[in-house]
């Protein structure tokens, strides 16, 4: 469900950029969001964050996303410690991702500004229901609840989850 939401959300985006500016920008910003949103979660992610996870020394584990799976193929032990520093610093993987998420709607809403599309309203309508959907069922219903990491992860400590 996690990575089903992020990659719809994603491909989405992507097509709202598309046909919400149309012509070679649409085509260029939508392929630039989605190389960025895809090698931000899929790549970046696993070579920064998840090598710093509870999940990536556990046999025979998955985390909510599955991409400890994917970081052990490509990426060395880190140290669970580290695992808070996701969220220091401006660009830091945790805002990077929530960029990724955010940047599509930014950019539709400028494009039906600019020029209004009803299947390009639609797309961002979606858009933002998958956003809430995921703030609001999958992170705190889903995934944090089940974490092992809460005791160390700053979004599940913001949720009220780890809290000691």
């Amino acid at each position: 469900m996690y990575n089903g939401t992020t990659v719809a959300h994603y491909l989405l985006g992507g097509i709202g950029i598309i046909l919400g500016y149309g012509s070679w920008i649409g085509y260029s910003l939508g392929s630039l969001y989605l190389a960025f949103a895809f090698i931000e979660m899929y790549v970046h992610m696993p070579l920064k964050v998840c090598c710093n996870c509870v999940y990536f020394k556990l046999d025979n584990s998955r985390c909510i996303s599955g991409l400890n799976l994917v970081s052990r193929r490509v990426a060395k032990e880190g140290s669970v410690k580290a695992f808070s520093n996701r969220a220091k610093g401006p660009f830091c993987p945790n805002n990077l991702y929530i960029a990724s998420l955010v940047i599509p709607i930014l950019a539709i809403i400028t494009a039906l500004i600019i020029d209004f599309s009803l299947p390009v309203l639609v797309i961002l309508l979606i858009l933002v229901g998958l956003l809430l959907f995921r703030l609001f069922v999958i992170f705190p219903k889903i995934a944090c609840i089940h974490c092992r990491t809460q005791s160390i992860c700053p979004q599940a400590q913001s949720m009220g989850f780890g809290k000691e």
